[in-house]
């Protein structure tokens, strides 16, 4: 760039250091000076998915999606409110999930044969071909419904009476299909969905992925805790050799049913970026994992935390903070194309599918109980909090166990066998 003095300032005679400081404030205030300057981090805002329940005994699905701010995940991205979708993905794939959480050996050798099941509410017309770009784009082998590989079903069975369509709902499946995908390429998937999101016809569907051979189970939704918890137990999500995975809940300290069922694998959220330590990531507690005491569930003989007499959530964790967030493709009731996902929906699937990775539960067992046996092989999480619990392990990371990061999140899949 040349820079012309004016003949005034010549004409002084200014000594050459004066002369210096003109030219490089005349320089740092130039429009190719400023476009280099980093624009700064704009803080991430979501939008949940899913609806409000409306009455007691609804859930509502935990993914939320990013509408605006700066996404740090594969490329750091700005989202603007505008343009929330895109032609090409902003937050974490697949390559970056199994690094990240040492699955890349696992993941090109196991899982053929398993079939991962995802169970939500109402329909996604659109599932099928949004899974099928979803792996396109990423390289992974087709799961198409002519293979057999990927199947849709009602909370019945059925595959041509399915429930009335959501569009909300449907981005939680596009969710859920994607994280199981991205984790375990080889694994079938079992999508079954519920008539309504009442625990009920959840838990219906539940048991019909168990009853169509699933070993594992994703459910990605929530809801408030009652008294007739311990009923629901029983009826949906008492199946011996089953891994059943939950997800923890976004809405911080507080605990959730059907995580804190005693039968499941309640899983909270992490902050997960890339670093330069020796695993080449660190991770966090997100702020809206959901954890705390069950009011209602006994704690199991595996769970030795003595702050709570009763079930404690989470049992591990994965991924979750939007900010961090993961990327899929969806098109019903939206632009088609990539958006940016967030919430423990995002940890539950990814959880569901370490566990395919690792092989079929034991005849008789319950595999929420493995990770226990197994803790140093689990990347403990040890800072950041998720609520207000006078700093109790309850709500905030700590060495070992704490609540809502339970264990920690996957190292290869020795933790999730059994």
């Amino acid at each position: 760039m040349r820079i012309t003095l004016n003949p005034a300032i010549r004409r002084a005679g200014l000594p050459l250091t004066a002369v210096a400081a003109l030219a490089a404030s005349a320089l740092a205030l130039t429009p190719s000076a400023v476009a280099q300057t980093p624009a700064a981090a704009q803080p991430v805002h979501t939008a949940r998915a899913c609806a409000t329940p409306a009455k007691a005994g609804d859930m509502a699905c935990k993914a939320l999606r990013v509408t605006s701010g700066t996404v740090h995940a594969a490329r750091t991205t700005t989202i603007s409110p505008d343009a929330a979708t895109a032609a090409t993905p902003s937050g974490y794939g697949p390559t970056d999930l199994r690094a990240a959480y040492g699955l890349t050996s696992a993941a090109s050798a196991n899982g053929s044969g398993e079939t991962v099941a995802i169970v939500d509410a109402y329909d996604d017309p659109n599932a099928a071909s949004d899974l099928a770009a979803y792996r396109s784009y990423y390289g992974l082998p087709a799961c198409t419904v002519a293979s057999g590989c990927f199947k849709k079903v009602s909370q019945t069975g059925s595959t041509t009476s399915l429930p009335s369509a959501d569009a909300g709902w449907a981005e939680e499946i596009s969710l859920d299909l994607d994280m199981a995908s991205a984790i375990c390429p080889k694994c079938n998937i079992l999508l079954v969905e519920a008539s309504s999101a009442s625990m009920a016809n959840l838990g219906k569907s539940v048991n019909e992925a168990v009853a169509l051979g699933a070993k594992f189970v994703s459910n990605s939704y929530g809801g408030s805790e009652s008294s007739s918890d311990t009923s629901y137990d029983s009826s949906y999500f008492n199946h011996p050799g089953v891994a059943i995975t939950v997800s923890a809940g976004d809405s911080g300290y507080g605990a959730e049913y059907p995580a804190a069922s005693k039968y499941v694998t309640a899983v909270g959220g992490t902050n997960l970026k890339k670093s330069s330590t020796t695993r080449g990531w660190t991770e966090t507690v997100w702020s809206g994992s959901g954890s705390g005491c069950s009011a209602y569930d006994a704690k199991q003989s595996w769970q030795k935390d003595t702050g709570c007499s009763k079930r404690t959530i989470a049992d591990v964790s994965a991924v979750a903070d939007p900010a961090t967030g993961v990327a899929v493709y969806d098109s019903y009731g939206v632009t088609a194309g990539w958006y940016t996902f967030g919430g423990t929906s995002v940890s539950s699937p990814i959880i569901a599918s370490v566990y395919a990775l690792a092989g079929n539960p034991s005849s008789g067992s319950y595999p929420t109980s493995f990770p226990y046996a197994h803790t140093t092989a689990l990347n403990d999480v040890t800072s950041g909090s998720n609520g207000s619990c006078s700093g109790s392990y309850l709500c905030t990371g700590k060495a070992g166990y704490d609540g809502p990061t339970g264990l920690g999140t996957p190292i290869g899949t020795t933790a999730f066998a059994g």
